[in-house]
């Protein structure tokens, strides 16, 4: 057997969303609200492009897609809280990966307040953060953030919640 060479690897079809998936990555909900007749509406959505991107100053990025009906209410509100998941969380990351009428209906079954930092809604969840937007970067078909980590905290209980090979898994030592 050869290796290949550059000119034979063109040859080879590009299935870039297939190959992420064989790539574990964690799973977060970004919450953020927009202001609506005198009071707040919040929403969310699962996240799986999720990455520290500097420690100092604190900063991390999020990757959302560029036709999400949620970017445009983040760009307004220019904050949003970040809660990482457990492996309790299954079901709530599945409603919050469906349109905005099933988020909304997600968010009034869950443990969560309003953060300190920014009033986006903080979930119950092992870890979270509290983000104001640093930077954006519009880049194929998402919109990259990047955020000021304003606030974090959180605590372990159970195994974090992953995705892997296109389900969501339980992340073991075993």
């Amino acid at each position: 057997m050869t290796a290949d060479t550059p000119n034979e690897r063109h040859d080879v079809s590009l299935d870039l969303s297939a190959t992420m998936r064989t790539f574990a990555t964690g799973i977060c909900v970004l919450t953020t609200f927009a202001e609506v007749e005198g009071h707040r509406r919040h929403d969310a959505v699962t996240v799986r492009s999720f990455a520290s991107v500097s420690l100092e100053p604190p900063l991390v990025s999020l990757a959302v897609r560029r036709d999400s009906d949620i970017l445009g209410v983040l760009l307004a509100a220019e904050v949003w809280a970040v809660s990482i998941l457990d492996v309790a969380a299954v079901d709530l990351a599945q409603a919050l990966d469906g349109d905005q009428e099933a988020r909304a209906r997600a968010l009034l079954t869950c443990a969560a307040s309003p953060g300190d930092r920014t009033g986006a809604l903080v979930l119950d969840a092992p870890g979270w953060l509290e983000c104001a937007l640093h930077d954006r970067h519009d880049t194929g078909d998402h919109t990259v953030l990047i955020g000021e980590v304003l606030a974090t905290g959180g605590r372990h209980r159970r195994p974090p919640l992953v995705s892997v090979n296109g389900r969501l898994r339980a992340l073991s030592e075993a």
